[in-house]
């Protein structure tokens, strides 16, 4: 069985972060460790506010332990991360608990529709730039693509003019850059991906639903890291995460109970193993 690590922060209430990725990556068959940065009474768009406590001073002890055990994995994946020293410690990760052929990937959790997340520094996204550049592959979306190049927010952006934003991203260790969100005229959503050893662009698109949701994001790259783990091809991943985030989307709009504050993944895992499934049978690598 695979084993995968993934670090970001837990949310008690509010499907986001670690309380998506790890029962995502479990349901895909890896062995999934956790590293929280931070546990919050709930995640951040509740208008009566959240409580926090940091972790970060606990992060270096469970690596020291986990040193002496000698664990290693096959994927470090991180996510939402809220200070300098935790993109820190994510690049102590990503050195010493990986073999060469291990998968690193970054989500730079930090911003939307043109601006950082509360709590953010202006000089935050060049922290996190430096957790970009030690990954194989990273998903930032439009606004996370913008700061960490410098590039004025725009919605308007060409289709070539994503594709050179995305491939200005391609520095250091990364492989492939993949814009999330991306549009294909008015009814269609998905990833553009630069593979920079290729020089090539791979893309996919789906059905665009007439609703914004919470976590959406956070389903996206942790069903994308957990098909790399399985030795899916990046167009697979892709695929995979897209329709995957598509089919908890139509879940949520379906479900007349549905709240503000997340999406019913757990209803769409089913689709996800079966389309595991799917790929098994056919000879595809899982």
């Amino acid at each position: 069985m695979k084993r995968i690590v993934t670090i970001q922060d837990i949310s008690c209430v509010g499907r986001c972060s670690l309380t998506v990725a790890l029962p995502i990556i479990s349901a895909m068959g890896i062995e999934t460790g956790v590293i929280p940065t931070a546990v919050l009474s709930n995640h951040t768009a509740f208008e009566e506010g959240f409580t926090f406590h940091d972790l970060t001073d606990e992060i270096p002890g469970i690596l020291d332990q986990w040193h002496k055990n000698g664990f290693r994995f096959d994927a470090v994946y991180s996510g939402y991360l809220g200070s300098k020293e935790q993109c820190d410690l994510v690049i102590r990760l990503f050195d010493e608990f990986t073999d060469e052929d291990a998968l690193r990937f970054a989500d730079p959790a930090m911003a939307d529709f043109g601006k950082l997340y509360p709590g953010f520094s202006r000089t935050f996204p060049q922290d996190m730039k430096r957790v970009c550049e030690k990954a194989d592959v990273i998903v930032p979306n439009l606004t996370e693509a913008c700061l960490m190049t410098g590039t004025p927010y725009r919605e308007d952006y060409s289709r070539d003019e994503l594709k050179e934003l995305i491939r200005s991203l391609a520095t250091g260790n990364v492989k492939y850059s993949v814009l999330t969100g991306a549009p294909n005229g008015d009814d269609r959503l998905g990833v553009l991906c630069y593979d920079r050893f290729a020089d090539d662009f791979h893309e996919y698109y789906n059905e665009k639903v007439p609703m914004q949701f919470h976590g959406t994001g956070d389903i996206f790259a942790s069903t994308m890291a957990g098909a790399l783990t399985k030795g899916l091809g990046i167009d697979e991943a892709m695929k995979l995460a897209v329709d995957f985030t598509l089919e908890c989307m139509k879940k949520t709009m379906a479900d007349p109970d549905r709240k503000w504050y997340g999406v019913n993944f757990e209803e769409a895992i089913p689709f996800l193993v079966g389309e595991l499934e799917k790929r098994a049978q056919s000879g595809k690598s899982v």
